[in-house]
C-alpha cells in the first residue's frame, strides 16, 4: 500500500467542518471549549481522524444522556 493509498488522518479545520456538517464558527466554538481536539502549532491546526470520532461519540452520549 502506498502512501496515496491511506485515508487521511489529519484533516484540516474546512475539511473537518464539512464532514461534520457545521459551520467555521461553530467548529471554532467547539475546539475553544475543549469539545473538540486538534493538533499543530500556530496557523496550522488539524484535526485527527480519532478526534473527530470521539467528538461525535461525544454527541451520541449526549443525546442518550437528553
Amino acid at each position: 500500500m502506498t502512501v496515496h493509498e491511506l485515508p487521511k488522518r489529519l484533516l484540516t479545520l474546512s475539511e473537518t467542518a464539512h464532514v461534520l456538517s457545521m459551520g467555521r464558527t461553530r467548529l471554532f466554538a467547539e475546539i475553544r471549549t475543549g469539545r473538540l481536539a486538534t493538533v499543530g502549532s500556530g496557523k496550522n491546526r488539524r484535526v485527527t481522524a480519532d478526534a473527530i470520532d470521539a467528538y461525535v461519540d461525544l454527541l451520541k452520549t449526549e443525546a442518550n444522556a437528553a
